[in-house]
């Protein structure tokens, strides 16, 4: 300790202090639960080959989806599964919109039995959306078990997220499972440092002058 200088911490400057270190420790911890959150899910991703026939006629395309900073849709298809009588959506890729959003782009679909490779997901990456959700072959966001109600189809509650090339024309960038753990990891750190920042602060600023006697 310096001489001439005691510990004794003013009220709110050691509140501000604790507080501070107190949130920088939570939010650390928030943000590494979520680097290790998205770590899990990549380490349990479900490599998967289906069989059937797509139903196009069942398409539907989810829109304000980007790519490379364009404005399109991701395509939806059901699959009829090969031997079952169970149908499972297929993510099929992403198509660019075209110069008037009243007309929807057209999508190639392959006829027949097709083998296809992929992930299977929970479901489409959801987007923010105003008012009740829409029906039709354009909407915002899918949401499997409703889908089946509306359509009739038995299907499976995952969506597969598809990887193979069919010639269809479509865009597969998936992002990885686990994109962003290490800048969740990096501000982990930083809200460490700033919560050991302010702890050390809180004790610097809490020595004060002893007057000599």
């Amino acid at each position: 300790m310096p001489a001439g200088y005691s510990f004794r911490p003013r009220a709110w400057p050691l509140a501000l202090g604790c507080a501070a270190c107190a949130a920088g420790i939570a939010l650390g911890h928030w943000q590494t639960g979520r680097a290790a959150a998205k770590r899990a899910a990549a380490a349990g991703i479900e490599q998967v080959v289906v069989r059937g026939a797509f139903l196009p006629h069942h398409t539907v395309l989810l829109d304000n989806r980007l790519r490379h900073g364009r404005p399109g849709y991701e395509v939806i298809t059901p699959l009829a599964l090969e031997g079952a009588r169970t149908h499972v959506l297929v993510n099929r890729g992403w198509i660019a919109a075209g110069p008037s959003r009243d007309v929807p782009p057209a999508v190639a679909t392959p006829a027949g039995p097709l083998a296809l490779a992929g992930v299977a997901v929970k479901g489409p990456q959801r987007v923010m959306e105003v008012g009740a959700p829409a029906k039709g072959r354009v909407r915002q966001n899918l949401d499997v078990a409703a889908y089946a109600a509306e359509t009739g189809l038995p299907l499976e509650p995952r969506v597969i997220e598809q990887h193979s090339d069919t010639r269809d024309g479509l865009l597969r960038e998936w992002p990885r499972p686990d994109a962003g753990a290490d800048k969740n990891e990096a501000y982990a750190l930083q809200w460490y440092s700033l919560a050991g920042l302010a702890a050390a602060l809180a004790i610097i600023f809490g020595f004060r002058r002893v007057a000599p006697r």
